[in-house]
């Protein structure tokens, strides 16, 4: 499905963007994944792994694959407060892991990307509390709102040769979650909230970016794919 493909992971040292990383290495795919740090217990191919900031680093020309297939930007947050807690300087951090480092990524692999062949795609990250209004999710909501944006219009101005779409997660068993998962009780809550009564893990989400990475996509673009457990779309009543 991905064999012999060249993709660039951004934000792929943990959760969702790590098994995403070893799912593409499985199904073929030729990968570099850019990450600040990588926790050596996570054994990946030599060379798979670049130290990078995204959001005070540029990505090397050199380091870029050309031609590039595939680009998927993982890095995320979650700064869950009452809106008049929240700061400017609290929105604009969270644009700038969210939306900033997703636009600098995209930017330094554009050039590669429409090199392919056969076209390429890019796999962004939103959240179901864009579509779906949540309490004490302003600030990250307005910034992956912003990242809806702008792979529609993106989507747009690139076609036909670059498909660009974004995955929608509710919440998801990872490390960036953690405070929200510390417990049983925090979990068992977590669970019942989703009309299918379980949290999402990692595999569940990188199963979405494969597919969207992938020529079995070939006629997708433009699109917001939720992968939330139903939270985003359904109502169950008893």
């Amino acid at each position: 499905m991905m064999q012999q493909k060249n993709v660039i992971v951004i934000g792929g040292s943990s959760g969702i963007g790590l098994d995403i990383t070893k799912k593409l290495i499985d199904s073929g795919a030729n990968v570099k994944m850019f990450s600040r740090t990588l926790d050596p217990s996570h054994a990946l191919p030599a060379g798979t792994h670049l130290p990078l900031d995204i959001t005070s680093e540029d990505i090397s020309k050199e380091d870029i694959y050309d031609p590039l297939q595939g680009l998927v930007y993982c890095p995320g947050s979650i700064k869950l407060r009452p809106f008049h807690r929240l700061s400017k300087d609290d929105f604009l951090s969270d644009f700038e892991i969210n939306l900033f480092g997703a636009i600098k990524a995209i930017q330094a692999c554009l050039p590669a990307l429409k090199k392919s062949k056969n076209g390429a795609s890019i796999v962004l990250f939103s959240t179901v509390a864009v579509q779906t209004g949540m309490p004490f999710h302003a600030s990250i909501a307005s910034a992956k709102g912003a990242i809806e944006g702008l792979t529609r219009s993106l989507a747009a101005e690139l076609a036909p040769r670059v498909r660009v779409n974004a995955i929608a997660p509710s919440l998801t068993d990872t490390p960036l979650a953690q405070q929200l998962l510390s417990d049983d009780n925090k979990r068992k809550a977590a669970a019942e909230r989703h009309p299918l009564k379980t949290i999402g893990n990692p595999a569940d989400i990188a199963h979405a970016a494969i597919f969207l990475l992938s020529d079995q996509a070939a006629w997708v673009s433009g699109q917001i794919l939720p992968v939330d457990g139903g939270m985003g779309s359904i109502r169950t009543f008893k």
